[in-house]
């Protein structure tokens, strides 16, 4: 079988397109005059992809209809009052159901024997997963397709959860599709059925796949003293295979010219097993990393398993992203395993419930004591921690678009998760038990408003009957529906985050800085214990395009109140951010996203300036994940 684009124009249906009746009338406020003017801009013909199938929701009242077109009219005789309309009045699109349109499609073929699979790569630029006749026009589209190695077919192959005489399951079908487009190099897939044409009881299983261009490079400067540039493979050799080296540079600090360089082996043997090897040399950190990981990836695997080792010579930071650093470079190794073995308590549900009972080593070794305060001492100590942990989960996976995406199908996790830990810490200033209980919901709006997902967890140690360590976290994540203003598509995000630590170090700091709290705020004044924040964010994805990027105007308001855990975390100090941007990602490409943001800060700390400019690169926010993992301490940050 070989790797062309396959020109098949058959077209296949979900399910029927119900028409909805009326629509309901939402209200969303832009945040900022300035957001209001550019959301107004002037767009090209480039649309955003629609959706591909729907299911619609409808609504028994037409007044509001009449009253939300008559209103539409009214507005658009002025351009002014158009433009007002477009960015403040922004009535919901109907509800899709993806997930049940694509059971249903599968549903019709459920218990027949699979008698032949085929799968097809598709160019990167050109054909899509529902169109394979489309050709690149571009010259520079044309290039990247004959530059691209598309992906290994045996690569895809190893990926199916499903083999020739099996019975075909819908849910597996779909999960099946949800696994490979996670995956960083792929765009789209599709698997589609066909009924074999002599023998009723047999199907014919096509899988098609849409790559992303694997190259990619990234790089950044901070001020005039340093920088790095990266340059990554994440599909080499068309094999799933992910290679990159980074270089960092310092133009006071050795080596002048570093390097950091990873090798991710996917997938080895089609059992979902990860290695991950790494080599570091730059002004901050010099050692090795090995990582192997197996994870619960589908409900139906009962295994999973993992490890990571970091040998630092010299290193900054216990951990890459660990929050606390010290100056002085330490020497230092850090271990850790687990495994872990799920049960299904639920068999007989349409929604699996998954016990996972798991346990876990990690260990801290410091070769030479670190150069800190005598306060600060036993956070640096020599130990080792034992953990086993018990997880009830519950996880299924929705399909929508433009939520971290641009046009791409993206699956929203619905479920919950319930962690509990105990472990017992061998540590060189005297042992300690360690607690920790973590629950999590997703999407708990049924009516389907938008997405909402919760975060609750408390976690610290016991040491002669004293609380220590300790921490108490919650979270809430919310995510509107997708609405139209005029050609336009907006979302709302909102996320309200709340922590307190209990008699931590005096070197361990919560930031309003990490993790965005406050969008580009860089303050190391405005620190504490205690920590409260709400990050509100109104998107506007564009159809128009920048150079076959896509685009998408933001505006935002941030709020953070941050102190000592002595007191009401009212009576603390105030800040915040506010501000506009503008994001622009290729989904054809594995680039990250590029951003450029300004913004406000009406109550800034000293150290900082009322006015903060950016450019930089954005990851693709995950979703909050109900995937059992193995047993691991919270981390304040």
């Amino acid at each position: 079988m070989n790797n062309k684009i396959l020109t098949f124009k058959k077209t296949y249906s979900l399910a029927e397109v119900k028409k909805g009746e009326t629509v309901k009338l939402k209200e969303f406020i832009i945040i900022g005059i300035m957001l209001l003017a550019l959301v107004a801009g002037t767009t090209t013909n480039a649309q955003i992809p629609p959706l591909d199938t729907s299911v619609i929701i409808q609504s028994p009242n037409l007044q509001q209809e009449h009253f939300y077109d008559s209103l539409e009219n009214r507005a658009n005789r002025r351009k002014l009052t158009g433009w007002l309309y477009d960015a403040i009045i922004t009535p919901p699109r109907p509800y899709v159901d993806k997930k049940a349109l694509a059971l249903d499609y599968f549903k019709d073929y459920e218990g027949k024997i699979i008698a032949e699979i085929e799968i097809n790569a598709l160019d990167v630029f050109g054909p899509t997963c529902t169109d394979t006749t489309k050709e690149a026009t571009h010259w520079a589209e044309r290039a990247a397709n004959t530059i691209h190695t598309k992906s290994n077919l045996k690569t895809i192959r190893k990926l199916l959860l499903f083999k020739i005489g099996d019975e075909l399951k819908p849910e597996l079908m779909y999960e099946n599709e949800r696994i490979i487009r996670d995956l960083p190099y792929i765009k789209d897939v599709r698997i589609y059925v066909e009924q074999d044409p002599v023998y009723p009881g047999l199907v014919n299983v096509l899988v098609l796949t849409k790559d992303r261009f694997s190259f990619g490079v990234s790089g950044g400067v901070n001020g005039t003293s340093s920088g790095d540039l990266e340059i990554y493979n994440r599909n080499i050799f068309g094999i799933g295979h992910e290679v990159s080296v980074k270089f960092v540079g310092h133009v006071e600090k050795e080596p002048y010219l570093g390097v950091e360089t990873f090798y991710n082996i996917k997938n080895i043997g089609g059992r979902f097993l990860d290695i991950r090897l790494g080599y570091l040399n730059t002004y901050r950190r010099e050692g090795f990393v090995t990582e192997v990981t197996k994870p619960f990836l589908t409900q139906n695997i009962k295994w999973g398993y993992g490890g990571y080792s970091a040998r630092m010579y010299r290193t900054d930071r216990i951990a890459n992203n660990d929050p606390v650093k010290v100056e002085e470079p330490m020497n230092l190794s850090v271990n850790y395993l687990w495994g872990g073995r799920s049960f299904n308590i639920s068999p007989q549900r349409e929604n699996i419930t998954e016990l996972v009972l798991s346990t876990g080593i990690n260990n801290w070794n410091y070769f030479d004591d670190p150069v800190v305060a005598p306060e600060n001492s036993h956070f640096f100590a020599n130990h080792t921690l034992y953990m086993a942990s018990l997880t009830i989960s519950q996880r299924r996976y929705i399909q929508d678009q433009l939520i971290y995406g641009y046009g791409i199908t993206e699956d929203i996790p619905e479920g919950f998760k319930n962690e509990f830990i105990y472990g017992y810490d061998v540590n060189e200033f005297g042992d300690r038990h360690y607690l920790h209980f973590l629950t999590s919901n997703g999407n708990l709006l049924l009516s389907r408003r938008g997405y909402l997902f919760t975060t609750a967890g408390i976690s610290g140690y016991l040491k002669d009957g004293h609380f220590e360590e300790g921490m108490i976290q919650g979270e809430v994540n919310f995510i509107s529906k997708l609405h139209t203003a005029g050609k336009k598509r907006v979302r709302t995000f909102a996320d309200l985050n709340y922590t307190l630590g209990v008699r931590r170090f005096d070197i361990e700091h919560l930031t309003l800085g990490d993790r965005d709290h406050i969008r580009s705020f860089g303050s190391d004044i405005a620190i504490g214990k205690q920590r409260l924040n709400l990050k509100l964010e109104h998107v506007v994805f564009l159809p128009a395009q920048f150079y076959k990027f896509n685009m998408a105007i933001f505006g935002f308001a941030d709020f953070g109140v941050i102190g000592s855990n002595r007191q009401l975390i009212f009576k603390q100090d105030y800040y915040s951010g506010v501000g506009i941007g503008i994001r622009l990602h290729n989904e054809n490409l594995v680039f990250e996203t590029f951003r450029l943001r300004l913004a406000f800060y009406p109550f800034h700390p000293d150290d900082m300036s009322f006015i903060g400019f950016s450019l930089d690169e954005q990851s693709k926010k995950r979703f909050i994940s109900f995937e059992p993992t193995g047993p691991i301490p919270m981390r304040f940050e």
